[in-house]
């Protein structure tokens, strides 16, 4: 099977949800005999330079890639205004990057058009247009409703009427393309329900971020140190930001005061200056680090305080196939199937987030418990393999429906 895997942004370095679930899920297929072409941006915000190629990014036959300058300017954004259009899509859309995949599909026939998101969506024309692959929307999130959360969480006035207007089109325009795919793969069961309650009415498959159970050797050893929280994310997503400082404005100060010597680490790509010059006790700022699995495995409690959001966190899923304590919101748990107290830990509020850590803080050998069952969770239910037959099946038994 031949096929083309579109994506918005270079998926690699591995270092957030998006990259990860594309590269998993892209070289299992390979190993069950796929044929893998990539086209994708470049954007000028996560820019990579193809001649730092990493050496086992070698799943594709192909790899194409366009430069794109999607920076958001206060003009566009200030035209889009007056346009049905929605903002967060047209920044996506590109002479160059239509141009390059006309003329690869000109070329090469394709069984399977994996759209990689939503931002992908403008281009099904020039796919029904030029080739007659399934086209297949892997949908990570459902965006429109990352921006409705986001909206409703943000203060300012005059920012949450501008933010309504936007996840407004926004949705409308997730909606109208529902009808355009010939197979949806949302990330959880979650957002399934969400499509189908949008109109979705088609073939679909839930494919869950899958793991490389091998590539995540568990360590215990922290819970042998003293207590320490890792947060770990993309500090230029929206939602991670978001929730860090929902967490350090009205959690991290009264936790410190119940666990005077407990520390907060930091890490994540793209650490905005206001972090980077932050300076409270107890908190280190590690900036982006080079080896993600070492710096979770050097704290025992792994904290994901997420407020909005949609689809899944695979950096959640690493925690925890780490052996990891993961502390997180009901939010940050949707779409992964774990128990409260078993595998994982919730709290939804500043005193539900301090009585977790407290409670961990007098489990003394008792918290290596938990993370073995995370770590044994994460094998059994999100095995990249496993979710990657699933896709072919899905693919071997799609039909195209021209629209």
């Amino acid at each position: 099977m031949r096929i083309l895997q579109v994506c918005k942004k270079f998926p690699y370095p591995l270092k957030d949800g998006e990259s990860i679930a594309i590269n998993n899920l892209s070289r299992s297929l390979k190993d069950l005999g796929a044929d893998l072409t990539l086209l994708a941006m470049n954007t000028k915000k996560h820019y990579y330079d193809l001649k730092r190629e990493p050496s086992p990014f070698d799943q594709y036959d192909e790899i194409i890639t366009v430069d794109i300058d999607n920076t958001i300017k206060l003009k566009d954004a200030f035209l889009n205004l007056f346009s049905q259009k929605s903002f967060h899509i047209s920044r996506y859309v590109s002479r160059e990057f239509e141009r390059a995949l006309i003329k690869l599909l000109k070329r090469t026939s394709f069984d399977v058009i994996q759209l990689e998101t939503l931002y992908l969506a403008p281009y099904i024309p020039v796919i029904r247009k030029y080739s007659d692959a399934k086209i297949s929307m892997r949908a990570h999130n459902v965006e429109s409703e990352i921006w409705k959360r986001i909206t409703k969480n943000t203060q300012s006035v005059p920012k949450k009427i501008y933010l309504r207007y936007l996840s407004g089109k926004l949705q409308k325009f997730e909606t109208r393309m529902l009808r355009q795919y010939d197979i949806l793969m949302p990330i959880t069961h979650r957002d399934l329900g969400i499509f189908k309650q949008m109109g979705y009415t088609g073939k679909s498959v839930v494919v869950p971020i899958g793991l490389d159970s091998t590539e995540y050797k568990a360590d215990f050893d922290s819970f042998r140190k003293n207590l320490s929280l890792s947060f770990i994310g993309s500090l230029d997503w929206m939602p991670n930001i978001e929730g860090l400082k929902w967490f350090l404005k009205h959690t991290w100060g009264k936790m410190q005061k119940e666990i005077p010597d407990l520390e907060l680490h930091i890490a994540g790509r793209n650490t905005p200056d206001w972090l980077k010059n932050l300076k409270k006790k107890n908190i280190v700022v590690h900036g982006e680090v080079e080896d993600a699995s070492a710096f979770i495995n050097g704290h025992s409690i792994m904290v994901v305080p997420l407020l909005s959001g949609s689809g899944m966190r695979a950096k959640i899923l690493e925690g925890m196939a780490l052996g990891k304590v993961v502390l997180t919101t009901t939010v940050g748990l949707e779409g992964i199937e774990a128990t409260h107290e078993q595998e994982i830990l919730i709290g939804d509020n500043p005193s539900e987030l301090i009585e977790a850590v407290k409670w961990c803080s007098n489990q003394n050998g008792r918290l290596e418990v938990m993370g073995r069952r995370a770590s044994d969770f994460v094998q059994h239910n999100y095995d990249s393999l496993q979710i990657a037959k699933k896709v072919m099946k899905a693919y071997s038994t799609t039909t195209v429906e021209i629209v």
